[in-house]
């Protein structure tokens, strides 16, 4: 089948690959324009770029993929089917309905629940227990097309925004190979998504991981596992930015006394037990702005966190 490829982040890349494997017929990969990264902010192509770069295929990198111009090029194609996976524009109907069949969707949430950006963020923070990858025929409406199939996982307490990417890639690659098999062989069947279940995943936003110590121990844990790597969980310690990489929740009691965000404990080998709104939570790896990410033991050798310090939520 002859393919248009949409797609930037490693998530897309990862189904790319998967497609050129397969022995599709790729003419054409569009993509965001390269973005200014790192301290010398060098203009960097996406993964998706530098990939359709490496297998000789043709790259689109329009500012505005709807735009008359980008239209008139991608109708030269001669598409079967365009796929789209974590782009980052929204396509309007006159792009959409270039394809012989249409254009789906391989985007990393059981939709209709987590629409937009971030969706594995969101379901990670949020507390839920699975995810999962949903293809859907598209529509001008974000992520909302009729579904042509899923496929589930578990999120495990260890799990992180990171592994949750990694492991939805490899499963989503599979479910876009079966999901081209079935439109090609015109056996896909059209599921509805029910509007009364729609929930939404917002792009993130730094402020997104500034950590309130008045919420449970939990809820604040979820929010560590869901927002790496970026923005991550922070709070502040004297005044400086500390990020968190790894926390738990922990029942090392605290006095009726100690305040939200307060250092209860420290336990060599284990970690920075901190009280919250419920509960304390464990710190277990963490980072002052400025330096290396660290594990309690030896971020304590260099920061001198006593019992008693109080961990804020503002500079």
């Amino acid at each position: 089948m002859k393919i248009v490829f949409f797609g930037t982040s490693e998530f897309a890349e990862v189904i790319l690959k998967e497609l050129l494997k397969s022995g599709h017929d790729i003419p054409l990969v569009v993509t965001q324009p390269d973005k200014k990264k790192g301290r010398s902010l060098k203009l960097m192509p996406s993964p998706v770029k530098a990939l359709a770069i490496s297998e000789g295929i043709r790259v689109l990198q329009p500012e505005n993929a709807s735009s008359k111009e980008s239209q008139e090029m991608l109708g030269k194609i001669g598409a079967d089917l365009f796929v789209v996976v974590a782009f980052g524009q929204i396509l309007k109907y006159d792009i959409l309905s270039i394809p012989k069949y249409y254009s789906i969707n391989i985007h990393s949430s059981l939709l209709p629940k987590y629409r937009g950006a971030a969706p594995v963020n969101w379901a990670i923070t949020s507390g839920e227990v699975k995810t999962g990858v949903t293809i859907i025929k598209m529509n001008e409406e974000m992520d909302a097309g009729n579904i042509i199939l899923k496929k589930e996982i578990p999120i495990e307490s260890d799990d992180t925004a990171i592994t949750i990417n990694e492991k939805l890639a490899e499963i989503g690659a599979k479910a876009a190979l079966e999901a081209i098999e079935l439109i090609g062989a015109k056996k896909e069947r059209f599921v509805r998504q029910e509007e009364g279940e729609v929930t939404f995943a917002p792009r993130l936003k730094k402020e997104d991981g500034l950590i309130d110590w008045a919420e449970g121990a939990e809820k604040i844990a979820n929010k560590v596992r869901g927002l790496i790597p970026w923005p991550s969980a922070y709070t502040y310690l004297d005044g400086k930015l500390l990020k968190i990489w790894k926390a738990e929740p922990c029942e090392y009691p605290a006095a009726r006394t100690a305040k939200t965000g307060e250092v209860v404990n420290i336990v060599k080998g284990s970690g920075i037990a901190v009280k919250t709104g419920s509960g304390c939570l464990l710190v277990q790896y963490l980072q002052i702005e400025g330096k290396k990410i660290l594990d309690a033991d030896a971020f304590l050798r260099g920061h001198p966190i006593q019992k008693g310090m109080i961990l804020k939520s503002l500079a």
